[in-house]
């Protein structure tokens, strides 16, 4: 049996790819990969994000949404409400061909998150998404870096039901939390080099696991381009961490993949 995948968050539309996107894609799909939901971080992604889905229906399927960490003179900083609006009229102008809205989320990282007013700009911008995908009725695809435990205790505390949090850096027993409410985390292919990642995947059913790349970044290897079709390496660490066929977690993370995200058409 030829192993399937889904890539449920990655940015392939990301400059690193610019000298051999389309060769990349083409091995992805010889290695499995179904399909790509590729998310967007800035409102100057929408184009690149909407044109990789009209240049290959089917296999890569739009998302967008404002990050936690925004750039202005390339400096970071903490998402505001200002980059919120710019975006909303993409997200509702484009919501019929989006599979999820994300990336969106917290990163409370010290670098980026200087005070609680960072803080709470970021978890305003987070909400406002939120709330927009209920209303249109969407999945959210979540980023949660250095904020496991808010993000989980705000995604609670509005009801969100349709969730992916993406390379979950938290604590097992946060993650379980997320389980009791239904949500899915998705494993990169840095696994192989993450402790953490390891005690995740070995603590939460299978049944809320997805895979994905975050391609150009969490590949297996450190400073080295992450390729979609190294989604394959964590099914695999998948299937020896908990003891099932490879080929049986690709089909049951396949069904999850479908099930969260019922906007993939995968022929």
């Amino acid at each position: 049996m030829s192993l399937k995948y889904i890539d449920c968050h990655n940015h392939i539309y990301a400059e690193e790819f610019n000298e051999d996107r389309e060769q990349v894609i083409e091995e992805a799909k010889k290695s499995g990969v179904l399909g790509m939901i590729t998310v967007s971080e800035f409102v100057t992604d929408t184009d690149k994000i909407l044109n990789l889905a009209d240049r290959h229906p089917n296999f890569c399927f739009p998302s967008l949404g404002v990050h936690p960490v925004q750039e202005t003179n390339d400096v970071q900083r903490s998402a505001t409400i200002e980059d919120f609006l710019q975006m909303k009229p993409e997200i509702v102008g484009h919501a019929e061909r989006l599979v999820c809205i994300g990336e969106i989320g917290l990163d409370f990282t010290p670098r980026v998150c200087h005070s609680e007013s960072d803080k709470e700009s970021q978890r305003l911008v987070f909400s406002e998404q939120i709330k927009l995908a209920g209303d249109h009725d969407l999945p959210i695809n979540v980023h949660s870096r250095s904020a496991g435990r808010p993000v989980v205790k705000l995604l609670k505390e509005l009801n969100a039901t349709k969730v992916l949090l993406h390379a979950f850096d938290g604590k097992p027993s946060v993650a379980l939390e997320g389980v009791q409410s239904g949500y899915f985390f998705s494993v990169p292919p840095s696994i192989a080099r993450s402790e953490q990642k390891v005690k995740i995947v070995k603590a939460l059913p299978i049944e809320n696991l997805l895979l994905e790349t975050d391609c150009p970044a969490l590949g297996p290897e450190k400073m080295v381009r992450n390729n979609p079709s190294n989604v394959k390496i964590s099914c695999e660490f998948i299937s020896k961490l908990k003891n099932i066929d490879a080929d049986l977690v690709s089909q049951i993370i396949l069904e999850n993949s479908i099930k969260l995200f019922p906007k993939l058409n995968l022929r």
